[in-house]
């Protein structure tokens, strides 16, 4: 490039973002993801990864042209993009220096005298067989084993893969990217001397809920597959070493292996319901429905918190509320020392649990985790004791009139409130892609948002005939059945663990 030296030169930084799952990047990997100004990514990396990278980030997709051209060009955009000063996470599938050209890759920019940084991948040649249970080395069946590419440079006339080294030995071979050309892989070590009957093992989507795996042997495999409709991408392993499957497989054990579960919670809380079913192994789509937002006028709050002192008692339902409320408070240069006077009552464990985060303990909290509950059980207090209520917009009365009749003074402040979430481009082809096992609805509101939205995106109500409703308690599980979703799960104890205990229950 001509007068390169004018320009502030940039970083990459070439990442492996492992073999599928998004949880197996590196701690390093993701630090970058987050700091970077531009995303260069292949097609084999998680659209999750995306979701760490900071707002106004350049995403370049780079997956689609096959072939040494299609490299060429990345090759020339990575040296254009560091020579206008940017930080460039060069994300790519597995490990960049296992099959990943990044070795190609970092040649150019030392050329060119761009930094450049090596961020390690977990490699699928090694992490994919183990989730299917496959151990690549066991010293009870080799101590060594080789990894092969089953896609060579097509500009090359001879293939230099070693066929008659490698179907001499009894060591496990694993081919990377060798799907399409599975028969001749067979043939191949077939005709070199490797039996017929040797273990083979073919993985799908390896490390994800999707993953699949065909047991089979080197004569039978390519017919096999071809039977069971196996498209890339896949792993292949072949050797004595595929006979452990049967004693320590694992991945596809867990309770809920590849079942697809939509969550409507508010993205910002939905992070501990995903993680919970995708430790059991579940596909979680995230449709998240409801937006926290703050309420029109703070006035009315803000009120209430100038005469916190007059208060006997401070009611919060929900963790929002209570984040909320408390943020607002030290907003107007108060602290919980002004909350002295006042009892605390909190409903559901989730909701104790943010009052503990800002050094709070409550004073009563329900046994059960409704309204209902909480009127049943209320201590009794002086009539004319004044209670302050400060949660979500437009929620049920109920406790209001309740305690209003009972002769209480009650201040109903809005602390929040709830919007409709706009829903993300290509959602309906997702949900229309394959059936969906679940959906899990955690409030009246993710109810109600998630009917109008699949009616704004015309998505026909049909397709969730066979899939299992889960509410969260009855309230909730009241208002899907007006809606037309009857709840075959309902939480027992009315918090995400309960209802994840109930959806597992049911599978198990």
């Amino acid at each position: 490039m001509k007068n390169e030296h004018r320009y502030k030169k940039g970083k990459v930084y070439l990442i492996g973002a492992g073999p599928g799952d998004p949880g197996l990047i590196t701690v390093k990997g993701k630090k970058i993801l987050k700091q970077a100004d531009c995303i260069i990514y292949d097609r084999l990396t998680s659209q999750e990864f995306l979701s760490c990278t900071p707002s106004g980030a350049e995403l370049i997709y780079v997956g689609k042209e096959p072939g040494i051209e299609s490299q060429s060009k990345i090759n020339k955009m990575l040296v254009e993009k560091a020579f206008q000063g940017k930080v460039i996470a060069r994300l790519k599938g597995g490990d960049p220096f296992v099959f990943g050209r990044g070795g190609e890759e970092c040649e150019i920019l030392s050329e060119k005298g761009i930094p450049f940084e090596i961020v390690p991948g977990v490699t699928s040649a090694i992490a994919v067989p183990a989730c299917a249970g496959i151990p690549v080395t066991h010293r009870d069946y080799n101590t060594c084993f080789s990894i092969i590419t089953g896609h060579e440079d097509p500009k090359k006339e001879i293939s230099t893969i070693d066929w008659p080294y490698l179907a001499s030995g009894k060591n496990p071979l694993v081919f990377l990217m060798g799907m399409e050309r599975l028969e001749d892989i067979t043939k191949k070590l077939i005709e070199y001397g490797r039996p017929g009957e040797t273990p083979v093992a073919v993985i799908n989507q390896g490390t994800t809920p999707s993953q699949k795996t065909l047991i089979s042997t080197l004569a039978e495999v390519s017919k096999k597959a071809k039977e069971e409709n196996f498209r890339p991408p896949c792993i292949i392993v072949i050797g004595n070493i595929v006979k452990l499957r049967e004693k320590i497989k694992w991945f596809e054990g867990r309770p809920l292996f590849s079942k697809r579960i939509i969550v409507t919670r508010a993205r910002a809380q939905a992070s501990d319901l995903c993680e919970k079913l995708k430790d059991l192994g579940a596909e979680v789509i995230e449709f998240p429905v409801i937006k926290i937002v703050p309420p029109e006028s703070y006035d009315a709050l803000d009120n209430a918190i100038q005469n916190i002192e007059n208060y006997d008692w401070i009611i919060f339902t929900s963790q929002n509320g209570v984040k909320h409320f408390l943020d607002r408070l030290y907003h107007l240069g108060k602290d919980v020392r002004s909350l002295y006077r006042a009892k605390i009552c909190s409903i559901g464990p989730a909701t104790s649990k943010e009052l503990r985060n800002f050094g709070l303990i409550a004073d009563y909290i329900p046994p059960k985790f409704v309204a209902e509950d909480l009127l049943a059980h209320f201590p009794d207090i002086k009539e004319g004791s004044k209670i302050l209520l400060p949660r979500v917009k437009e929620a049920r009365e109920i406790i209001v009139e309740e305690l209003t009749r009972r002769g209480y003074s009650v201040d109903l402040v809005t602390a929040y409130e709830t919007i409709m979430e706009k829903p993300e481009e290509g959602l309906k082809k997702t949900l229309e892609k394959q059936p969906v096992d679940f959906i899990t609805f955690t409030s009246s509101s993710t109810v109600k948002n998630f009917v109008k939205i699949i009616e704004e995106l015309n998505i026909n109500k049909g397709i969730f005939n066979k899939t299992t409703v889960a509410a969260i308690g009855p309230i909730t599980a009241k208002t899907a059945e007006e809606y037309g979703f009857k709840a075959e799960i309902i939480a027992t104890q009315y918090t995400i663990e309960g209802l994840v205990e109930e959806i597992v229950r049911r599978e198990t």
